[in-house]
């Protein structure tokens, strides 16, 4: 046949060229040579042959070549001499023949080789085959797979004419390679070699089977056993050639199905569990199947079903059906249980690809055959008398139906196989969605499904809740979860529900051991109830009230049980059954509660109240419906009607809630939850239910008792709270009249308004916000619409016996200001000033009616209160007086006293005008004097109010007045008032019902609020009197003993005395200025100002008195005393007034009263924090205020002490400063305020110091305050009841430090910033994100702050610390803090970052401005310059994401600023620093990967300020944003290889000094295209450097491989340059003398690091990337091997070798692969044959066997397939390796070397520890690796890790192919570039 040569592509590099031999052909076979020395014609003959085979390495360059060659060896082999049966150079030969019979050949080419074979075969007989039979095999088996159509009849030719007619023992070790050669012939049943194919294999079948003998202690192993066993390990390892493999199993496989024949097969399926695995007896044909290890049969069928290729699945599932029936006695009885739930968890996946043909093969294969007829019944009994044809559809006598066979022998190991999926630990995301999936395909089926699902439900649902809390990502468990719910669906309702139900059982009938357990059942409930869709119609009409009825009554019986023996854990337990309960109810609708006729007429007693009141009866029929009939309502009825559902769960939540409330443990949450169900009950069922009027009534009876008792065991908040829910809920329905009565409501509600009092004090805010609700929901159910308001109003009066006890009615106030805070009304008030919400009552016959949010039934003890001021010596006043002047809502108190003025004002204008009305109504036909004390009650009230209250009052007077009677619209209420008090004056107002004796009465109130009205708040002037000293004795004695009352007193006093001390300018001034401090004051905004007008400033530059030591006392005590708390704002008033009175010396007392003030502060927020931490209220009673006092009093003092700063610095005298510079720092504002007079350091700067330390004192207390509401939530709120109230405590905090901050920003930015960067730094040293980003966010929320005004304060703060002299002294930093120059530039760059884009515009001009300074003279900032660097590309991002300004002009300009930058940079700071290693690297290279792999670019905050290098890599690649010219980036590109990586890179010091950050950076440049040309000469250079491969191995793995990987991608040519260095070897030259050691020691290295270079560019590139250069490689390699021990290079190369090949086996597909096998397998075998030999260690040394041995083992663990047909040359790759003849000998070349070692050392097995963790990890990973080595020596190789890796490399592999596992990719590749990089190995 001749052979188209046109068609043939040449190949780049012939394979037959002398590179491609690494035999020498001067080495010969010592038998050889003793022939050809002995016989001169077989000389002659050897010779010929020799010189035929030097053409393969000469003459190939075509095909033609080949066969020219081929033919050139017939003939010289063909003259052989008469009598000789020797072939010499038989490995040579067999090599050359296995390389033309390469796949790249033509078929042309195959035939000749074949031919050649034929003719050896012949030539050297059976037994020289059977000798020489490694030498020739492996050539062969590969060559079915790929030959044509007329190479195949030669190559089954030479397998039936020579291979087949070997020795059975000579077989025996190659029989799974002859398989695996033979069955590509079976893979298309309708070729012409098939049945050829077939016969061969049965042939080989039979000749082993001849050899049949049976030996001591196991079955028969030489027969068809041994056949078929190797015939499962081909299919199970061959993926390729497994198509064959089922082929014949098709064709040949015996049947199996074989089932027992003693009809009692009950009894047989109770044994099956205990009979798995024992030996039973079967036919011949069977048991040679099964022998010696059944489980290889299971997992060839396992490997069959999870392949790929559809067709093979379904041909496996096809013999599973017909072959190995679930009913067979081989799964039954003859496999263990975990072969059979592998086997049966194998079948079942198939389902997840959704192909019909595979589901319909696996339903029969779990239904079992079709049932007989009734003529065949007998069948089972024909096995009986030796019938096997009738095996597979012999069927259990007693399975009628196709459900029943899967019940009987296919639900168990179903079932148990789909659990161990679902209890998979792995983090697999597949793995987790593959039982789901599984399961929802197994639901088509209802036979299958209906059985399995019940099992499994629970389970699946289990491993979804527990995988929420270890899924690596949300995302993961999302995932998870979508697959869940899909197969939720798809379960029946009846199933999920019974399943639900049967756990509410479980976990409610709970013993006191087991409620952990019960709680994670309930745990898993809420979970799926929560999670998936239960809104199915069936599910929300009749299971969801079914499960809620059987929670409420365990519940019930687990309350009464705890109110017997708490404890906390039943507490949650209940809690989460009433939850749980709760969110059913929610979803069921009105609907499930309807009556249904038909159920009345034909179950008349079914729900009567006799059958309802025992429980036990109904939750025993729910039971029995849930267990016997899975909730299905197709076979049974609901269990209990809608009717009686309904009554039964209002029933039990009635007795549940009046348990609650009479229990005595703490029950809190679930009791809401209860009042909750009972609101969807009522609201749901309202006519159906009945409710438990007798049991709840006398509960609440019984809670009224208690909350008469004026004990300290009072109701806990939360109990009265859910009481009032509950009544609330009762009274709302529309039954509620015959529920609950009414007088029992109207006792009730005065009792639990006084339960809830004591929760509305504001010493314990915890409860505050909601006793205030509870109280208005009582005003919306009283029957009485002012039975709250006497209540109330009896409540702040207090003890009605004894009037001289105030401390009540103080406590009562109090609690009553907590009440009108909070109430409705006055929050809709703050926001819109006039109130709609206030209701005047006009007319008496309207005052019964309600309204919501009416302030009348405020009215009476507001009232109440405002009379307390009218006694100014009560301590009650004092707290009203600072009430009122707090209070934003006065405005209503002075509506409401207006409107009723205008009630009466009406009242007399109808007297005096009678009319038809008036007359009607006789009741008002006269006004007498309790009118007129009722008018000027009110007007004494209003005059109270406006002499005691803030500008609040004021605002409201001049509002427009909003009764509807008045006439005169637009009249404002001063207006109305001032009119008021002129007609009182006049008499014009009850002029006939005022008396005389009323008259001073009446002058006294008009005159006193029109004096108030027109002059406003007024002071009065004191006698001199010098009784300070006294006075200030005293106070300090009633700070001791808290007495409030006399302290305001005193203070007043002192003051006076203190005025009286000044002379009578000084005091006027004083006066002046104390004149506008008055609480409205300090409320105001800040008096942090920095302009004071003239006479302030004048009346600062005289002499200040002294002032006694005691009043600085005096105030720190009154500030830190608990006592003083109730007076605090007098004392911040008192201090305030007082300081104008020190003048300059108050920088003397500033430190100490702020400390003070400071201490005081951070104690009571830590007393606020721990309340609201405190779930018991053990914390003591703090006043909220009280932080609001403090901070009022430090912005005060802040703001004098500021004041008089600003005043001294003015007017302090000082030289001219220079005109102003065009620059930053001359132009430049800083902070709020600009001076022309320099400071100097004297005691004006001293003074500014001590003024500075105290803000920072007061930013550093302001922020931990304001931030607790931010980040500190979580951590401190644990009571959820008080969340409202939290929330509302956190706001006004942060709202009034807000306002301090705003102050303190306004009047110093620049130390306020710098405070905030130390809070900033010290938060990153810690690792406190939540703190940076709080302290960002805050920055942004200040106008003080905003980057206008940051941004400069932050440029002069780094200025201040860099060159101070260049900037104005009134710009400069007083260096208070303990910042560096490049903390701050670090938190520049943070801040600017979190800039939104839009405001580049706000600080571009100052940014430009202060870079350009900076480049002016860069080297005072040359420790910042990198900082700067990445701050001026950071703008660039932001300028790039804006279209502000004039674009191209600004990045222009931003692009030369940082050129100029990074130039500087690098002249101010040359890399020299690269050219070092880090001192503790000298000593510990460790140490040296610790240091340089610390950073990421992701990990920005963890570089160094002064590491240009990790800035810059973090700035290049997004260069392009800021560099537009490609120019540029090209110049950039250049500097950074010049004078940054080339420095670096050619260190003496190189690898140590190489870091991450040098390595990110040179990858970033990797991703720009115009810096390709700097960045591949910097790669090309460090990787030629001889030191390279010394890097620390992270390093690699991490920053050098994806940048050679980037390299391979852009520079195809990489490994062709690096092979051309190869150089061949030689021994010319100089072999022997002085320079002959050193030269080939230089030529080894070269050539080891050329080969490491070539093996790290294949394991960096992409897979199959060197495909096209493999042919060189190969070349290359081969003449390599060719070096001995004196030739240059030397062997010492060979390890390098092996490396490159392990490399190309990792990286490279098997497919292109085939050329290499010849090589390989003869280099393998030549390494481990060295070990025998004494004289070849020169050649081989032991680090280069190690190395071959690492080949083999990665090659034994990847197992490609070419290779499988050559492991048997290595290792005994049957079931020899475990189940060895009692005869047998070691065949394999690792074997009998192992064999050999142990018979040298004395038969002492090695340790057999050493591998252990390979063979128990998930995976198959190579049991050499580089951890085994590291504590042994190179002379203990051999016997501590080589004698035990032969011994048991042959199990170790069978045993992971025998475990299935995958091969571990990742651990072979991680152990190469271990070796690759240990420098140790080089020469």
């Amino acid at each position: 046949m001749s052979v188209d040569t046109n068609q043939l592509q040449r190949t780049a590099s012939p394979l037959g060229s002398g590179r491609s031999s690494p035999i020498n052909l001067r080495i010969r076979n010592k038998d050889e040579e003793v022939l050809i020395r002995k016989d001169k014609g077989y000389r002659r003959y050897a010779s010929g042959v020799e010189r035929a085979l030097s053409l393969f390495d000469s003459a190939l360059q075509e095909w033609a070549d080949y066969i020219s060659f081929l033919g050139r060896l017939l003939k010289a082999l063909q003259a052989k001499p008469a009598g000789s049966t020797d072939i010499p150079h038989k490995a040579i030969i067999a090599r050359r023949l296995a390389q033309c019979l390469s796949p790249v050949l033509p078929s042309g080419v195959h035939q000749k080789t074949l031919e050649v074979y034929a003719y050896v075969f012949s030539s050297i007989g059976r037994d020289g085959l059977a000798r020489d039979l490694s030498h020739y095999l492996p050539g062969l088996t590969p060559t079915l797979s790929f030959a044509s159509l007329s190479v195949k009849p030669g190559i089954l030719s030479l397998f039936e004419t020579h291979i087949l007619a070997l020795d059975p023992k000579t077989l025996r070790p190659a029989l799974k390679a002859v398989i695996l050669a033979l069955l590509p012939g079976l893979e298309e049943s309708t070729s012409e070699e098939f049945e050829r194919t077939l016969s061969l294999l049965n042939a080989f079948r039979d000749v082993m089977a001849r050899e049949e003998r049976v030996f001591a202690g196991h079955i028969d192993s030489s027969g068809d056993q041994y056949f078929w066993q190797c015939l499962f390990l081909a299919s199970i390892t061959s993926t390729i050639r497994r198509p064959g493999a089922l082929a014949y199993l098709n064709r040949e496989l015996p049947l199996l199905g074989l089932a027992s024949s003693t009809g009692d097969v009950s009894q047989e399926r109770n044994n099956d569990i205990k009979g798995q695995g024992e030996r039973v007896h079967l036919p011949q044909a069977v048991e040679a199947v099964t022998s010696p290890e059944p489980g290889l049969l299971i997992r060839c069928f396992c490997a069959g079903l999870y392949d790929e290729q559809l067709l093979v699945q379904r041909g496996f599932l096809d013999l599973l059906v017909t072959h190995l029936p679930l009913h067979s006695l081989v799964l039954r009885h003859t496999v263990v249980r975990e072969d059979l739930e592998r086997l049966v968890t194998a079948a079942s996946s198939v389902v997840a690809r959704r192909e019909m043909s595979l589901n319909r093969r696996l339903w029969n294969w779990f239904l079992g055959p079709e049932p007989l007829a009734e003529g065949h019944k007998d069948s089972v009994t024909d096995l009986e008398s030796g019938d096997t044809d009738g095996l597979n559809t012999a069927v259990p006598s007693r399975v009628s139906t196709q459900s029943s066979y899967f019940l009987q022998y296919g639900l168990d190991p179903l079932a148990r196989s789909i659990q161990i999926m679902i209890n998979n630990q792995s983090e697999n995301l597949v793995d987790k969605v593959r039982p789901f999936r599984i399961c929802l395909s197994l639901m088509d089926r209802w036979e299958i499904g209906g059985l399995v699902i019940p099992q499994v439900f629970l389970p699946a649902m289990n491993s979804v809740w527990r995988y929420q809390s270890v899924a690596p990502s949300k995302e993961s468990f999302a995932d998870v979860l979508r697959s869940a719910k899909v197969f939720f669906d798809g379960v029946e309702s009846g199933l999920i529900w019974s399943e639900i139900t049967k756990i509410i059982f479980r976990s409610l009938r709970v013993e006191e051991k087991d409620v952990s357990s019960a709680h994670e059942l309930l745990e898993l409930v809420l979970f799926m109830i929560t999670n998936f869709n239960i809104r199915e119609e069936e599910m929300m009409v009749v299971h969801m009230p079914t499960a809620s009825l059987v929670l409420l009554h365990y519940a019930h019986r687990l309350l009464l049980k705890q109110d017997m023996h708490p404890r906390d854990d039943q507490t949650v337990l209940i809690q989460l059954a009433l939850t749980i309960s709760n969110r059913l109810l929610d979803l069921v609708p009105e609907r499930a509660f309807a009556v249904d006729p038909t159920d009345e007429a034909t179950l008349p007693n079914r729900d009567s109240d006799e059958f309802l009141a025992q429980d036990n009866i109904v939750l025993t029929r729910i039971e029995r419906f849930y267990t016997n009939y899975h909730g299905n309502l197709d076979l049974e009825n609901p269990p209990v009607t809608a009717k009686c559902l309904g009554n039964l769960l209002m029933s039990n939540t009635c007795r549940l809630i009046a348990s609650g409330l009479r229990a005595h443990h703490q029950y809190t949450i679930q009791f809401g939850v209860a009042n909750s169900i009972l609101e969807t009950m009522i609201r749901k069922a309202p006519h159906t239910a009945k409710f438990d009027l007798e049991d709840f009534s006398s509960s609440l009876t019984h809670l009224s008792e208690k909350l008469e008792r004026q004990d300290d065991n009072h109701p806990p908040f939360a109990i009265i709270a859910a009481t009032i829910s509950v009544l609330e809920t009762v009274c709302m329905s529309p039954q509620s009249k015959d529920w609950l009565p009414v007088d029992l409501v109207r006792q009730l509600i005065p009792k639990l308004i006084t339960g809830i009092w004591h929760s509305l004090s504001p010493s314990k805010p915890k409860y505050n916000v909601e006793a205030v609700q509870c109280v208005w929901r009582l005003q919306v159910i009283s029957p009485d619409g002012q039975l709250v308001e006497s209540s109330v109003a009896t409540l702040v009066s207090g003890s009605q016996t004894n009037i001289s006890d105030t401390t009540l009615n103080l406590e009562g106030a109090r609690r009553f200001t907590t009440l009108w805070t909070h109430s409705p009304f006055t929050s809709v008030a703050a926001q819109e000033r006039r109130s709609s919400l206030i209701r005047v009552v006009k007319e008496v016959d309207k005052q019964d009616q309600k309204s919501t949010y009416s302030i009348s039934i405020l009215e009476r003890p507001l009232l109440l209160l405002i009379d307390t001021l009218e006694d100014p010596k009560s301590e009650l006043f004092v707290f009203v007086v600072g009430w009122l002047q707090s209070l934003s809502s006065v405005n209503i108190i002075m509506d409401l006293l207006i409107g009723r003025l205008q009630e009466l004002q009406a009242k007399a204008e109808r007297i005096s005008t009678p009319s038809k009305s008036v007359r009607s109504h006789p009741e008002i036909d006269s006004i007498g004097s309790d009118d007129l004390e009722l008018y000027l009650y009110y007007l004494r009230s209003i005059s109270n109010l406006t002499q005691y209250s803030t500008r609040n009052v004021w605002s409201s007077l001049a509002g427009p007045i909003i009764f509807e009677g008045n006439a005169e619209h637009g009249m404002s209420n001063q207006v109305f008032l001032a009119n008021t008090c002129l007609e009182l004056l006049g008499r014009r107002l009850f002029g006939s019902a005022t008396a005389n004796t009323m008259d001073p009465v009446i002058n006294q109130v008009a005159v006193s609020l029109l004096q108030q009205l027109l002059s406003g708040p007024s002071s009065t002037s004191l006698a001199d009197m010098e009784i300070e000293a006294p006075l200030l004795e005293e106070l300090a004695s009633s700070i001791e003993r808290a007495d409030c009352s006399l302290q305001i007193s005193l203070m007043d006093l002192v003051f006076v005395a203190l005025r009286t001390r000044m002379s009578s300018l000084e005091a006027d001034q004083a006066l002046g200025r104390y004149s506008t401090m008055t609480r409205d004051t300090l409320t105001s905004p800040s008096r942090l100002s920095l302009s004071i007008d003239n006479s302030d400033r004048k009346s600062l530059s005289l002499a200040p008195p002294l002032l006694p030591p005691k009043l600085l006392q005096c105030m720190k005590a009154g500030l830190t005393s608990r006592g003083s708390r109730p007076v605090l704002d007098n004392w911040v008033a008192f201090i305030d007034h007082c300081l104008p009175f020190y003048a300059n010396n108050i920088f003397q007392i500033l430190l100490p009263l702020v400390e003070c003030f400071c201490s005081t502060l951070l104690s009571v927020f830590g007393s606020v924090q721990a309340t609201f931490g405190d779930v018991e209220d053990n914390t003591p009673d703090i006043l909220e205020p009280t932080l609001a006092s403090l901070l009022n009093g430090l912005e005060q003092i802040l703001a004098r002490a500021h004041d008089r700063l600003v005043n001294i610095e003015i007017n302090t005298t000082a030289p001219k400063s220079p005109e102003p510079q065009g620059s930053f720092f001359g132009s430049m504002v800083s902070g709020v305020f600009t001076s022309d007079i320099h400071r100097t350091w004297t005691t004006t700067a001293n003074n500014r110091l001590t003024v500075l330390l105290c803000f920072k004192d007061a930013v550093r207390v302001c922020f931990t305050i304001w931030s607790w509401g931010n980040y500190g939530a979580d951590s401190s709120l644990r009571d959820p009841m008080a969340s409202a109230s939290f929330n509302y405590t956190t706001s006004r905090l942060r709202n009034r430090t807000r306002r301090i901050f705003e102050h303190l920003f306004a009047a110093e930015v620049l130390e306020c910033v710098e405070t905030m960067v130390e809070l900033w730094s010290k938060s990153e040293e810690d690792g406190n994100s939540t703190i940076s980003t709080t302290i960002f966010n805050l920055l942004h929320v200040l106008d003080g702050s905003r980057p206008r005004n940051a941004i400069p304060a932050i440029f002069n703060a780094m200025y201040s610390r860099t060159s101070p002299n260049a900037i104005d002294p009134v710009r400069k930093s007083t260096l208070t803090s303990t910042l560096s120059d490049t903390c701050l530039a670090t938190f520049l760059i943070a801040y600017v970052r979190s800039l939104d884009d839009d405001a580049m515009d706000e600080i571009w001009n100052d940014s430009v401005t202060f870079l350009r300074d900076v480049l002016a003279n860069p080297m005072p900032h040359r420790q910042t310059l990198p900082r700067l660097l990445e701050f001026t590309a950071t703008l660039g991002e932001k300028v790039d994401n804006t279209n502000f300004g004039e674009q191209r002009r600004m990045r222009r300009e931003l692009g030369d600023l940082f050129i100029r930058l990074l130039t500087a940079d690098l002249t101010t700071r040359p890399m020299g620093f690269s050219h070092e290693v880090p001192q503790q690297a000298t000593g510990d290279k460790a140490t040296v990967v610790a240091n340089s792999t610390q950073l990421s670019i992701d990990a920005r905050r963890a570089t160094d300020a002064d590491d240009i290098v990790a800035i810059l890599a973090t700035i290049m690649p997004n260069i392009s944003k800021v560099l537009i010219d490609s120019d540029r980036i090209t110049a950039i590109a250049t500097v950074l290889s010049t004078q940054v990586l080339a420095p670096t890179l050619r260190s003496k010091y190189f690898p140590e000094n190489i870091t991450r950050r040098t390595l990110d950076l040179l990858y970033s440049m990797s991703s720009i295209p115009q810096a390709s040309k700097s960045w591949k000469k910097d790669v090309a250079e460090a990787f030629n450097e001889p030191k390279f491969f010394a890097t620390a191995l992270d390093l690699v793995e991490a920053g050098w491989m994806p940048i050679l990987r980037q390299w391979i991608l852009t520079d195809k040519d990489r490994m062709t340059e690096v092979l051309l260095r190869l150089s061949s070897p030689t021994s010319a030259g100089i072999v022997f003398g002085v320079g002959a050691s050193s030269a080939r020691l230089e030529a080894d290295r070269k050539t080891q690091l050329n080969l490491r270079r070539i093996a790290t560019l294949i394991l960096a590139a992409a897979d199959d990337t060197f495909v096209v250069n493999l042919t060189g490689i190969q070349e290359k390699l081969v003449d390599i091997m060719t070096a001995t021990a004196t030739s240059s290079p030397s062997s010492a190369t060979r390890s390098e070798i092996y490396m490159i090949l392990r490399a190309l086996v990792l990286k490279t597909s098997p497919i292109h692969l085939s050329s290499l096998w010849p090589t390989i397998n003869s280099e393998l075998h030549d390494a481990i044959h060295s070990l025998f030999l004494e004289g070849s260690q020169d050649t081989y040394k032991i680090h280069s066997v190690l190395q071959a041995c690492k080949l083999l083992d990665t090659l034994l663990t990847i197992a490609p397939d070419d290779f499988q047909m050559q492991e048997w040359l290595f290792i005994t790759d049957t079931i020899d390796a475990v189940y060895r003849p009692s005869d047998w000998n070691p065949s394999s070349l690792v074997d009998e070397l192992a064999e050999g070692l142990d018979t040298d050392a004395g038969d002492t097995h090695p340790s057999s520890t050493l591998f252990v963790n390979s063979a128990q990890s998930s995976k198959r990973r190579p049991m050499l690796n580089s951890g085994l080595l590291e504590h042994v020596q190179k002379e203990d190789i051999m016997d501590k890790v080589l004698r035990p890796f032969f011994r048991q490399l042959s199990i170790f592999t069978f045993e992971s192919t025998y475990s299935m596992k995958p091969p571990d990719l990742k651990a072979c590749r991680d152990d190469l570039m271990t070796d690759l990089f240990d420098d140790s190995s080089l020469v």
